[in-house]
C-alpha cells in the first residue's frame, strides 16, 4: 500500500521555516506572555478612548502593538497545528492562542463603540488636532458607517468573548474531518493498495479507469456517510450561530451581515448567481463536451474530474512547477518576479502531504512575518495552478505589508480571491504562448476549463446552497441532513443537467470546509470574473495595466472592496466582469471540441 509519509520524513527544505516567527516555543511563550501583558494594558482605556485627541492616538497605538504581537503568537500556533493536528502538544498550543485571541478581542471590544459615540466632526477635530490621526481616516470611516450595527461596549465584550463558541463548529468540523475521519484503501488499477485522503481524491477521481473513479467516488463518500450526523450538527449549529450573531448586529439576514462587513452591496451577490444561471448552458455543453470525450452513454459524477485531453495528464514535479511560474508572472514585472522567486527559494512552502497534516492550502502569516503557504503538492497540474493561487495571495500580503501600516495591511476576501486568480490566469497564458508539446497544451486548456467550472459555476453553486441554508433557519425550518442533502441534489442536477446525479453527491456539501466561512465562497467565483479582465487589460496594454493593477495590491484595505477594483479597471458592481469570464469560458469550451 502506498503510504503517505510522517512529518519527520519530509526533507526540510520543503516544509515551512516558522523561525522567521518565532525560533522556539520557549520565544513563543515570550511573546505570549507579553501579549497577555499588552492586552491588560489595552483593556484600561477602556471608556476614555475618545476624550481628547492624544488618548485616541495612544490607544490605537496600543491596539496596533498588542494585536501585532497576538497575531504573531496566534499564526504560529495555528500552522504547527496544521503540520499535525493529531499532535495534542500543537493542538494545545493552538487552544491557548485561541483563548488569547479572544480575549484581545474583548479586552478591545469597547474601541468601536465608543468611537462611534463620537461625532464626525470630533474625530475630525482630532485628527486636526493630531496629525498622526490622519493616516486613519478611512479606518474611521468604516468604523462610523457600521454604527447602526454596533451594540454597546458591554454588548460588544460578551459577543467577543463567545468568539470561542460561536467558531465551535467549525473547529469540531476541522477536528473529525482532518484528525479522525481515516478513508479506505483501494485497489489502484495498476495492482497497488492507495489509501483515500482529502487531499489526493481529486487526484484519483482523474485517473482514465472509469471503474476506479467509480470505486473511489462509493468508497469517499461512504465514508462520509458514517458521519453524516455529525457534520450534519456541525453546519446546523455554524448557521445558527450566523442567523443569531446577525440578528444581534440588527441586520435583516446573516447574508446582509456578512456582505456588510467589506461593504459589499447584496446585489452584487445576486448579480453574479443571475448571470451565471442564465449562462448555464455554457456548463451543460462542457458537460456534454466531457460525456463525448469519454465515450459514455451517461456522464456520471465519477467522471466530472476525468481528463478530457488524451492520455494521462502530465506529471509537473514541484521543481518544474516553481519554474513554470516564476516565469508566467514576468507582466507584472521584475520586482514582483523577484519576490515571488524568493520566496519560494525561502521555505514559504509546506509543499507535501504528511500523516495528520491538514488538507487543502492556503496562504498565511502575519504584517512581521513572510508569507506562508501550506500545499499538499501532487505532482500534478492542478497542484501547480493551487500554488500559482496561494502564491497570489502571498505576493499581495507582502506587497501589502510593504507599502501600508497596520491598520491597512489586511484586505477583504472579495479582493483578494482577485489576486490569486490572476496568478492562475497569467500560468495559463504563458504555458499556451511557450509549450509545444500538444499533449501537454491539451491538458492545460483541459486543467484551464476544470478551472473556470470549479471557481465561477461550482463555488457560485456553492453560493446558492449557503444562501438557501441560512434562509431556512431564519424562517425557523429545520436544516436536517436529509433536507441538506435534497437540497443540494436538486442544485447539482440544475447547474450539471446532462449529467446523472448520484445519491453519493448530494452528500458533497459535508466535505466542504468553506461552508463554515459564512458567505465566503460566492467570493471565488466574482474573483475569477475580475481576474480575466484585469488579465485581459494588462496582456493588451502592458505595463501601465500592470502598474494599476500593482498599486491595487499595494493599497491593502485603504479603501472599500469595489473602489479598489475600479482602480484596477473592473466594476464589479455590473454583471460585465463576470459575463466577461463566462464568455471566455464558452470559448475555451467550443475550442477544445475544435480540437477534439
Amino acid at each position: 500500500m502506498s503510504s503517505v509519509p510522517d512529518r519527520s520524513e519530509v526533507p526540510e527544505e520543503y516544509t515551512w521555516d516558522l523561525s522567521d516567527i518565532f525560533a522556539s516555543e520557549e520565544e513563543w511563550e515570550a511573546a505570549f506572555e507579553e501579549a497577555d501583558e499588552r492586552i491588560d494594558d489595552l483593556a484600561a482605556y477602556e471608556g476614555r478612548a475618545t476624550e481628547d485627541a492624544t488618548t485616541l492616538r495612544d490607544v490605537l497605538v496600543t491596539y496596533e502593538e498588542t494585536m501585532r504581537v497576538v497575531s504573531d503568537v496566534a499564526a504560529y500556533a495555528r500552522m504547527r497545528s496544521d503540520e499535525d493536528t493529531r499532535d495534542q502538544e500543537n493542538q494545545a498550543l493552538f487552544a491557548r492562542a485561541q483563548s488569547l485571541v479572544s480575549r484581545a478581542q474583548s479586552a478591545s471590544s469597547y474601541l468601536e463603540p465608543e468611537l462611534q459615540s463620537a461625532s464626525r466632526e470630533t474625530i475630525d477635530a482630532y485628527v486636526e488636532a493630531e496629525p498622526d490621526l490622519a493616516e486613519y481616516d478611512h479606518y474611521f470611516d468604516d468604523v462610523l458607517r457600521m454604527k447602526p450595527h454596533t451594540r454597546s461596549a458591554e454588548v460588544e465584550n460578551l459577543l467577543a468573548e463567545l468568539g470561542e463558541v460561536t467558531g465551535a463548529a467549525g473547529e469540531v468540523y476541522t477536528m473529525l474531518t482532518n484528525a479522525d475521519m481515516e478513508f479506505p484503501a483501494v485497489e489502484h488499477p495498476d495492482g497497488e493498495e492507495v489509501r483515500i485522503t482529502q487531499s489526493n481524491v481529486t487526484k484519483l477521481l482523474k485517473h482514465p479507469d472509469r471503474e476506479f473513479r467509480q470505486e473511489v467516488h462509493a468508497s469517499f463518500y461512504e465514508e462520509w456517510e458514517t458521519v453524516r450526523n455529525a457534520v450534519g450538527a456541525a453546519f446546523k449549529n455554524s448557521v445558527k450561530a450566523d442567523v443569531k450573531l446577525a440578528r444581534a448586529r440588527d441586520y435583516d439576514t446573516a447574508r446582509a451581515a456578512a456582505l456588510d462587513g467589506p461593504n459589499v452591496p447584496v446585489e452584487v451577490y445576486d448579480t453574479l448567481v443571475t448571470a451565471v444561471r442564465e449562462n448555464i448552458g455554457t456548463l451543460h455543453d462542457h458537460a456534454e463536451l466531457k460525456r463525448e470525450a469519454l465515450d459514455v452513454e451517461e456522464l456520471e459524477m465519477w467522471d466530472l474530474y476525468a481528463p478530457i485531453a488524451e492520455g494521462e495528464s502530465p506529471e509537473i514535479p514541484y521543481e518544474e512547477a516553481k519554474e513554470h511560474i516564476v516565469a508566467a508572472v514576468a507582466p507584472l514585472g521584475e520586482d514582483y518576479q523577484q519576490r515571488l522567486a524568493a520566496g519560494l527559494d525561502s521555505r514559504w512552502v509546506d509543499v507535501y502531504e504528511n500523516e495528520g497534516k491538514r488538507s487543502g492550502a492556503y496562504s498565511g502569516g502575519t504584517y512581521d512575518s513572510q508569507p506562508y503557504i501550506l500545499m499538499n503538492y501532487q505532482d500534478d497540474m492542478a497542484s501547480m495552478f493551487t500554488l500559482a493561487h496561494e502564491l497570489g495571495h502571498s505576493l499581495h500580503s507582502d506587497l501589502t505589508s510593504d507599502e501600508q501600516p497596520y491598520v491597512y495591511s489586511g484586505y477583504e476576501i472579495f479582493v483578494a480571491e482577485v489576486a490569486s486568480t490572476v496568478n492562475e490566469a497569467l500560468l495559463t497564458h504563458h504555458l499556451l504562448e511557450t509549450v509545444e508539446d500538444e499533449h501537454f497544451r491539451q491538458h492545460l486548456l483541459d486543467e484551464y476549463l476544470e478551472r473556470f467550472r470549479s471557481t465561477l459555476l461550482r463555488q457560485t453553486m456553492f453560493a446558492e446552497f449557503e444562501h438557501t441554508a441560512h434562509e431556512l433557519v431564519e424562517d425557523d425550518e429545520p436544516l436536517t441532513p436529509d433536507r441538506l442533502d435534497d437540497l443540494y441534489g436538486d442544485l447539482k442536477r440544475a447547474y450539471y443537467e446532462p449529467a446523472h446525479v448520484d445519491d453519493h453527491i448530494t452528500r458533497e456539501w459535508m466535505r466542504i470546509p468553506h461552508f463554515y466561512r459564512a458567505f465566503y465562497v460566492y467570493q471565488y467565483a466574482t474573483g475569477i470574473s475580475a481576474a480575466v479582465a484585469i488579465v485581459d487589460r494588462i496582456l493588451e496594454e502592458g505595463e501601465p495595466a500592470a502598474e494599476d493593477y500593482l498599486r491595487f495590491l499595494r493599497s491593502g484595505s485603504r479603501e472599500y472592496p469595489l473602489d479598489l477594483l475600479r482602480e484596477a479597471g473592473v466594476d464589479m458592481s455590473t454583471r460585465a466582469p463576470i459575463e466577461t469570464a463566462l464568455g471566455t469560458y464558452a470559448e475555451y469550451v467550443e475550442e477544445f471540441a475544435r480540437l477534439t
